[in-house]
């Protein structure tokens, strides 16, 4: 339930067209629901104005498709499984159609992986995006093995009414491809920088552009990589100041974070207007 829903319910009882009765039976999904053996937080989007994600990792395909019905049925905001497999996106789409389903570019579903870390194979789903907003929010991958964790990050901003604008590819061991993309950057209102090796994206991002930048470290990058933590160490001891750094490979929750960012300006605009 959000807070649209819930100010209905209260007009309805308000006028007598719902009974006290009635609006109990209704209000008892909140603060959840146990579905699937899962607790699902109806309430989340009136506390924080975004309904939690079902990650797909670890559930099983009728998992995935019966939490998903139970959170269409609960809200009227987007609904989003992330990290799902082939199976899990078939088994949500027959329980619940009208799904629309972002994998990378030039990614085929065949050979999807279950495990936690983020294969190029696994999809993000979503069920009834938001309109469309105008905010400019840049999504800018150092190099195209990052890309699986980008596409996840502009899939859940696009859930959510903002059509990111992906920037691919501009890594500084090529520092002539990241100054050619130097405008693109600094039009953004929000920056996602994506990038796994050392990391090293986000500071030159950061030195160059006034927008928030939030950065994703990925678990892409040989040996001293570590997979993922020598980007996120690197992140973390930036010399630009002001970045966020958000766990390795999450580009949901760096979506995550340029929605609230967003959400608070606009909250802002609108008072002051």
């Amino acid at each position: 339930m959000d807070a649209e829903q819930l100010a209905g319910l209260l007009a309805e009882v308000r006028d007598g067209t719902l009974s006290a009765d009635e609006a109990m039976a209704r209000l008892r999904r909140l603060p959840y629901a146990d579905i699937a053996g899962a607790r699902i937080d109806h309430h989340r989007t009136l506390r924080t104005g975004h309904p939690e994600a079902v990650y797909g990792p670890g559930k099983s395909p009728s998992q995935c498709a019966r939490i998903v019905a139970e959170m269409l049925s609960g809200g009227s905001g987007p609904v989003l499984l992330t990290r799902a497999s082939t199976d899990q996106v078939a088994a949500a789409l027959a329980a619940c159609p009208g799904g629309v389903v972002h994998r990378p570019a030039d990614r085929e579903p065949e050979g999807a992986d279950d495990a936690a870390k983020p294969s190029a194979d696994l999809a993000t789903v979503v069920w009834r995006a938001a309109a469309a907003r105008a905010e400019r929010v840049v999504v800018a991958a150092a190099g195209t093995s990052d890309g699986p964790v980008a596409a996840e990050a502009a899939a859940v901003l696009g859930a959510f009414g903002i059509d990111a604008g992906m920037v691919t590819d501009i890594g500084l061991a090529g520092l002539h491809r990241f100054l050619a993309e130097i405008d693109t950057l600094a039009a953004a209102e929000v920056v996602i920088v994506v990038a796994g090796m050392e990391g090293a994206l986000a500071t030159a991002v950061a030195g160059v552009v006034p927008a928030p930048v939030i950065a994703v470290p990925t678990s892409a990058g040989y040996g001293a990589a570590l997979d993922g933590v020598t980007a996120l160490l690197a992140m973390h001891a930036s010399c630009a100041a002001g970045i966020t750094v958000v766990g390795i490979d999450n580009g949901f929750g760096a979506a995550m974070a340029a929605m609230r960012i967003l959400d608070l300006a606009a909250t802002q605009r609108d008072r002051a207007g």
